[in-house]
């Protein structure tokens, strides 16, 4: 297997372990919003607790306010830890869908064998952070590696663009259209004497025996010859 074969097993396969890390996140992020809709429930009035304070033989410790500000607390710890998760989770998916995108063009540049010597170069610094699964590495290789297929794109764009305006410089359209018609014309000349010549022969009359005036000289002699 070569080095950009291997990166590209190694690419594809980050993108499927991005893909259930942000799987799990999601499902963090719903835990924490159901531990947020739990502590976010009414709670009893104050009334309540001042009744039972009033009970000689009950006794309690933490008055409403107290009460009230620590489900405040505890429910902005889950908030916080959704909203993270949630972020968490988007981070990974864009991360996964670009290196997915990656691995899309060095499957292509290794079947249209576009590999330069650069995207090699980038090869070699992407097994560590692969390993290592650094977000931020491996973003930063993304990077690089889109960077060389820009480069790439431009490269194949230029021979293109050159490809076609040297065909164009080489060949005018308008000599292209003059050649063509004046061999059309000649073809049309050409057709047009063989019907002629056509017709003319068709026309000539065909002499199948003696003229009138051939019969008659013929018939003198006779006479002459009897006399």
């Amino acid at each position: 297997m070569s080095g950009l074969e291997k990166a590209l097993f190694n690419l594809k396969f980050t993108a499927k372990q991005l893909n259930r890390q942000a799987a799990k996140a999601s499902k963090d992020e719903k835990t924490e919003k159901d531990k947020l809709k739990k502590v976010s429930v009414p709670l009893p009035s104050p009334r309540s607790f001042d009744a039972l304070a009033s009970r000689p033989c009950l006794t309690v410790g933490n008055s409403w306010q107290a009460i009230q500000q620590g489900h405040n607390d505890i429910a902005k710890i889950y908030a916080q830890n959704a909203i993270r998760k949630q972020n968490e989770r988007l981070n990974l998916l864009r991360l996964g869908s670009r290196i997915d995108a990656v691995a899309s063009r060095v499957q292509t540049a290794v079947t249209m064998r576009q590999v330069t010597g650069s995207m090699l170069n980038v090869v070699k610094g992407m097994d560590q952070a692969m390993k290592a699964m650094d977000l931020e590495k491996i973003s930063a290789v993304m990077d690089r590696f889109e960077t060389q297929f820009e480069d790439l794109d431009v490269a194949t764009g230029y021979y293109e663009n050159a490809t076609t305006s040297a065909t164009a410089v080489g060949t005018p359209q308008e000599d292209v259209d003059r050649l063509m018609s004046q061999v059309a014309d000649e073809a049309g000349v050409e057709l047009h004497q063989e019907m002629e010549g056509a017709k003319a022969v068709t026309a000539a009359p065909v002499r199948s025996g003696p003229t009138e005036v051939e019969e008659d000289g013929l018939g003198e002699r006779l006479r002459a010859l009897r006399s």
